[in-house]
């Protein structure tokens, strides 16, 4: 009787190694994502022994031992990418804020980008030798490179710019009377006004607008350098006190995430003075002189009417870029049209009392009300002429957040006790942005005005609102970007 079986290696180890060589060869063909991997490496190594590709490397530092600055913007552009997540290690890291976790290329890792089409991949090499530093290769195919290379590596550099700009901590500078160690005359602290765009209480196709312009100059360097221009931006913002322009002013520099510089006049010797501070602001800075036409009309400080002129656009103000300037009035109608003209003033906003659509804004932000029964009552008062400014608007829902209903009511009582007359004319009044600085006023209808509902007293009202009043017309409509407002 023949029997048959398999032959079986008299040696274990051969068996082991046997067995352990058709384990990987079943997990490789099992495996459609190892198997495409290593085809890939496979296909890579070949193209780099045929010198398909070029190789560029960014080292941490240059042969002084100096800090390479395009190797930060190159760590900074590559953590950025989306395709981060596809590499096989990656480092996770806790942010600034809580919530937030980054993502770095942990070493000999590799990502790839896309840029006109051409595919490029970063790999992050790790230190080889002691004294040797990190590196970034770039990996670039030879029939790409004389097309992409040098626009692919500005574009890293302007991305990279824009991430740190948006990263970085915002600051409030106000000059001082004597000169400081660090700063100079400026002294700073962390600006931290919670205002933004979203919750400033404006008419949206005017906040649109504003929005647009804003990206529009952070866009237009080479524009402006092409006509010869300082790259710069000035706005007017004028309108009756408590209508909104500090809380504006601090959206802007949010949402630019530039420093801001807060020009005190009083603490300006003189011109020369004057013309000292501008030297001493940095870049990318929004700079803020308050009751522009109160100085003019009083001149309470050393600074001539000529300083100021030079300071908006003379020859000093070509010494730093990226600025955006912001002045502020509760009134231009006497102001010289000399300091209004464009390049002085680019763009005008006036801010004016609340109307309806400012209230349904303030409704939704503080009471969290897009609508309510007593809206229609509310309009029909607005377009009688009533009007009151946001921030007493704002203080009325805040002492009534509990109750919505209870806030409205309490609105349209001061409204009817208050706001008699004081919107007259001014309805409907916006700005209509132009490189001239001119604004087109649209006026509404006044007529008076009729009681329907109460909560309070009339006499309790009175006194709350002239209090308010009293200590609006104390401050003077000042700007204070410092302090967290009740500003709409």
């Amino acid at each position: 009787m023949v029997g048959f079986g398999i032959m079986i290696p008299g040696n274990p180890f051969v068996l082991l190694f046997g067995i352990a060589g058709v384990l990987v060869l079943l997990r490789v063909l099992l495996s459609g994502t190892a198997l495409l991997f290593v085809l890939k490496k496979w296909w890579s190594s070949i193209g780099d022994w045929f010198h398909v590709y070029q190789f560029y490397k960014v080292p941490e530092y240059n042969e002084s031992f100096q800090e390479n600055q395009l190797y930060r913007r190159v760590s900074t552009y590559v953590n950025s990418l989306a395709s981060i997540e596809d590499s096989n290690f990656t480092n996770l890291f806790s942010a600034k804020k809580s919530n937030e976790i980054l993502i770095h290329l942990d070493s000999n890792q590799t990502v790839h980008d896309t840029f006109l089409g051409a595919r490029v991949s970063w790999t992050n090499e790790e230190k080889e030798e002691r004294n040797s530093c990190r590196t970034f290769v770039l990996k670039v195919r030879k029939s790409d490179k004389r097309r992409i290379l040098r626009p692919y590596l500005q574009h890293v550099h302007s991305v990279s710019d824009d991430i740190e700009q948006r990263g970085k901590e915002v600051k409030l500078y106000t000059n001082t009377e004597t000169e400081h160690r660090n700063n100079g005359r400026w002294r700073s602290v962390p600006f931290t006004h919670p205002s933004t765009l979203d919750t400033v209480a404006m008419d949206s196709d005017l906040k649109n607008k504003v929005k647009s312009d804003l990206e529009s100059f952070l866009k237009s360097k080479q524009y402006y350098h092409r006509l010869g221009r300082v790259w710069k931006r000035s706005y007017l913002l004028y309108g009756p006190s408590g209508t909104g322009k500090s809380s504006f002013v601090a959206a802007m520099a949010k949402f630019l995430c530039y420093d801001v510089y807060d020009v005190d006049l009083s603490k300006v010797s003189d011109d020369s003075d004057l013309k000292m501070l501008l030297l001493q602001m940095t870049n990318r800075s929004v700079i803020v002189v308050e009751d522009l036409d109160r100085f003019v009309s009083e001149k309470s400080t050393a600074v001539s009417l000529s300083g100021v002129l030079n300071f908006m656009d003379g020859i000093f103000s070509c010494c730093g870029e990226e600025r955006v300037m912001v002045f502020t009035m509760n009134s231009k109608e006497h102001i010289d049209p000399a300091i209004l003209r464009p390049g002085r003033i680019d763009v005008h906003i006036y801010f004016p009392l609340c109307d309806f659509s400012a209230f349904k804004t303030l409704a939704n932000s503080y009471l969290g009300l897009k609508d309510h029964k007593l809206f229609p009552q509310v309009e029909e008062i607005f377009q009688t002429g009533a009007a009151l400014s946001p921030a007493e608007i704002g203080e009325i829902m805040i002492s009534n957040r509990g109750s919505p209903s209870r806030a409205l009511k309490s609105v349209i009582t001061a409204l009817q006790t208050n706001g008699d007359g004081r919107g007259s004319g001014k309805i409907g009044r916006r700005l209509t942005e132009s490189t001239s600085g001119r604004s087109v006023d649209e006026s509404g209808d006044s007529s008076g005005v009729i009681c329907r509902e109460s909560v309070h007293t009339v006499r309790e009202f009175r006194k709350l609102y002239g209090l308010l009043r009293m200590k609006s017309s104390r401050r003077g409509g000042t700007l204070d970007l410092g302090s967290v407002e009740k500003e709409g």
